[in-house]
């Protein structure tokens, strides 16, 4: 892979070849987040604006020779990636926000955004000749590395907490994967799951540890500045657990800049569930050190206290002027009502806290009407019913007749 030419630990700045080392930088343990270094000259030979829009294969891999895989590896059969942009027009207006667009990434093949990780995941565990592949999660991640480890014929070993909705679990097994459930919490999973990958010959798709992974999610980035024409947008709002996405949502737009697709950095905002905000309460000290918490929000997929990709996380808000905001429970039920409502996106908890974040800013006035904004939304509603339900109401229960319609009436 000519156009990897390094591997650059996060936090002391050392960098590898990708056949020196397998997830980490060995001289801060698991904390040791890489980061991949492209050669934007080589890529520019081949990936243009004008080479993109020549492409028909809408998907992830429109993007290859911005990812870390080899030209002639096998593409897993599910397509990722291309996910919609609405220009929500009428749910912009309702917050004085003409120009808000949303990205459902709930329209991937296992209705999540986790499936651009994963897909990356799976090609590197075939290049590197592993028959298994593992990682924990609160569900998404999990399911979607079970799926498409599914449509390449790879196994899967999948931690999960105990509270993980039953429809992510309903989703593995489904799959066929082998699912390990903790009593405990994702962040006791994660370790876990660490601990395993180090003893049998798994592949950890763990984000914050594989340095691939976040490759995989800047693809959203890409996807919507070329959606945009690559008028690159003011800000994008984003829900935050591990801190991955955001992180891999900073590469994506830093890869464009340096090749010249787009001519500015939009301003990156984190949204946390109040129950599980460490990365907001770093920000507001200024500091890349992270006070672990013990976790509790209906938003499963960020439920994280202990942030593992923390300092790209951080680094993403504070280097493109953004910033991070916290939403309670009850602010990501309205959002989650007011996304399927007035742009009719259903959205999981998780998938709904980058709106809640927005419509929070925009109630303080932080936000200037003229900005074009971009919600990326994370997961489909199906993937926990159950808040959806807690979020609407139950549906009117009457007798099958006109009288009884007419008292309801």
């Amino acid at each position: 892979m000519r156009h990897i030419l390094s591997l650059k630990c996060v936090l002391c700045g050392a960098e590898y070849t990708p056949d020196e080392v397998l997830y980490v930088c060995p001289k801060h343990g698991d904390e040791g987040i890489l980061d991949v270094l492209y050669d934007y000259d080589l890529i520019g030979q081949t990936l243009s604006k004008e080479s993109l829009a020549a492409n028909h294969d809408y998907s992830i891999w429109r993007y290859a020779p911005l990812l870390p895989v080899a030209e002639d590896s096998p593409r897993p059969p599910l397509q990722v990636g291309w996910t919609p942009l609405y220009h929500a027009r009428r749910l912009g207006e309702s917050l004085g926000l003409p120009n808000l667009c949303l990205k459902d990434d709930g329209r991937n093949p296992t209705a999540s955004f986790k499936d651009r990780a994963s897909a990356v995941g799976v090609v590197k565990a075939l290049e590197l000749g592993y028959e298994t592949v593992t990682c924990a999660s609160t569900g998404n991640a999990a399911s979607s590395l079970a799926g498409l480890a599914a449509s390449v014929g790879l196994k899967s070993v999948i931690f999960v907490p105990q509270r993980a909705p039953q429809a992510k679990v309903a989703q593995l097994l489904i799959f066929g994967a082998r699912v390990i459930m903790i009593k405990g919490t994702y962040d006791q999973a994660f370790d876990l799951c660490l601990e395993a990958a180090r003893e049998y010959p798994w592949y950890s798709r763990n984000t914050a540890y594989n340095p691939y992974l976040s490759e995989g999610k800047k693809t959203a980035a890409l996807e919507l500045c070329e959606q945009l024409g690559w008028e690159a947008p003011d800000r994008i709002f984003v829900s935050v657990g591990d801190g991955c996405i955001i992180g891999g949502l900073w590469k994506g737009l830093k890869d464009l800049l340096a090749l010249g697709f787009i001519d500015r950095m939009p301003q990156l905002v984190g949204v946390q569930a109040e129950g599980s905000a460490p990365l907001v309460r770093a920000w507001e000290k200024g500091t890349e050190e992270i006070v672990p918490m013990v976790p509790e929000t209906l938003a499963d997929s960020i439920s994280v206290g202990q942030p593992r990709d923390r300092v790209k996380a951080l680094r993403a808000a504070r280097e493109t002027g953004g910033k991070y905001v916290s939403v309670d429970d009850e602010e990501i039920l309205e959002a989650m009502r007011l996304l399927g409502r007035e742009a009719a996106v259903f959205a999981e908890p998780a998938g709904a806290a980058g709106f809640a974040g927005l419509r929070k800013l925009a109630s303080l006035g932080q936000i200037d009407p003229e900005e074009r904004i971009v919600v990326l939304v994370t997961g489909n509603g199906l993937k926990d019913v159950d808040s959806a339900i807690r979020a609407t109401g139950q549906p009117e229960l009457i007798e099958p007749t006109m009288s009884a319609l007419r008292r309801l009436t």
